[in-house]
């Protein structure tokens, strides 16, 4: 029979000492079976419960002394020996407690932190670091209201259509990127362990059949563009206003350009001289250098800015970056806030009755072209720089009709201006 140790009262275990040496004491405290006072040399003492579970010997540690008092270390050790008994290993027991914990801390992981986890992982998949902030901002304010304090495991389909119904039919497009934004936020968090089951903002066999398709809404989500009439009273209030955002949005209403073309100018692409901006490929949505003739009134524009130094950028942020979309849109509005205040009426899309927008500047220009001039609708269509589909129009892209298209920006300025310009007539620069 294996010899039964004495028991040790709570006095004796506090009085055990090392004996000396570089190993490890083991003293045992009798009461249970296997019930073990481990001692350090340096005088640390823990609980440890020697077993065997099946086929291989175990030591089971059950706590440090004195947290674990002689009494609770006894309790702990039958509590093991009779899950051994049922068939249970006390130690993979515990390890399978520890992984359950582990995952459960990780599906408590709100949206907005995984937001930023996911754009740590993904960084290589961004241009540059601008493209990654625009990438997290439209996240920040269309999903952060509705996601944000949610954990990443309770986020479901109708959560994600909180987000995307209030501007899926108004602001289509942003709400297709904002759309795929979440799903690829929810499935790093779904392969990093965060949460489980189907992503519930993929669009194919979930969305796509909650929502009508962007290319049904198109026509309703284009963005509100100002009206014709209401363009030269438009003009006038933008140029009565001072700073590099008011000036950004009245070179962008004179070239009919994107907002990030002319957020992104460089002195380096500006001919002052020759009345050109040359806008390379990269920075063209169509990757393809584009041309803009320079009106007269844009030239005497640029050539009443200041440049600062060391800052090659035409329209510079106040800390001296580039000028964010908002802040020409902020622009806008408050013309429009402002106006409305007057009583003089606002600045509103003729269909939509909705206030008008910078990027519907162009649509403006484009409907300028068709309905007050003679000017062939191909040749706008340049001006835009929108893809030319038909063979016709293509025809017209092995020139882009820089002459041709300087009268009628001219001839655009004039009539933003309130006055009329010979259709035709160029302006000579020196």
């Amino acid at each position: 029979m294996p010899k039964v140790a004495g028991e040790l009262g709570p006095l004796d275990v506090k009085r055990l000492a090392h004996a000396g040496g570089k190993s490890n004491a083991m003293v045992a405290v009798g009461g249970v079976a296997g019930l073990y006072l481990q001692i350090t040399p340096n005088g640390g003492k823990t609980w440890v419960l020697r077993v065997r579970v099946g086929a291989k010997r175990r030591d089971i540690g059950l706590g440090g002394f004195p947290t674990v008092t002689l009494s609770q270390a006894r309790e702990k050790a039958r509590s093991a020996r009779d899950k051994i008994e049922g068939g249970i290993d006390p130690v993979e027991e515990r390890k399978a407690a520890k992984a359950a914990l582990v995952m459960a801390q990780r599906r408590g992981l709100l949206f907005k932190d995984a937001v930023d986890k996911a754009l740590a992982a993904k960084l290589d998949a961004f241009r540059n670091e601008k493209h990654r902030d625009q990438w997290r901002n439209t996240l920040v304010q269309y999903a952060m209201p509705e996601l944000g304090a949610l954990p990443v495991q309770d986020i479901d389909t109708a959560a994600v259509l909180r987000v995307l119904q209030p501007i899926w039919a108004t602001k289509t497009e942003t709400a297709t990127r904002v759309r795929g934004r979440i799903e690829a936020v929810l499935s790093w968090a779904t392969v990093a362990g965060h949460r489980t089951g189907d992503n519930p903002a993929r669009w194919g066999g979930n969305l796509k059949e909650l929502l009508p398709a962007p290319s049904k809404i198109a026509v309703e989500g284009n963005h509100p563009a100002l009206s014709l009439d209401d363009a030269p009273r438009w003009f006038a209030a933008l140029q009565k206003r001072e700073g590099f955002g008011a000036r950004a949005l009245e070179f962008a209403a004179l070239t009919a350009a994107r907002s990030g073309e002319v957020r992104g100018a460089a002195w380096d692409e500006i001919d002052l001289e020759r009345g050109l901006w040359v806008i390379p490929a990269q920075r063209m949505k169509m990757k393809k250098e584009h041309r803009v003739p320079l009106s007269k009134a844009a030239v005497d524009m640029l050539e009443a800015l200041p440049k600062l130094d060391g800052n090659p950028l035409v329209f510079p942020a106040a800390r001296g970056g580039m000028l964010s979309d908002m802040t020409l849109s902020a622009t806008m509005r408050r013309m429009h806030e402002s106006a409305e205040a007057e009583g003089a009426g606002g600045f509103i899309d003729r269909v939509s009755k909705r206030p008008a927008v910078p990027h519907g500047l162009r649509s403006t220009f484009r409907d300028w072209a068709a309905e007050r001039t003679n000017y062939a609708g191909e040749m706008a269509e340049v001006a835009l720089a929108h893809r030319i589909s038909s063979a016709v129009e293509a025809a017209y892209r092995r020139g882009d009709m820089i002459e041709k298209r300087r009268a009628m920006m001219a001839a655009w300025a004039g009539f933003l201006s309130g006055a009329e310009v010979e259709r035709g007539k160029v302006v000579e620069f020196r």
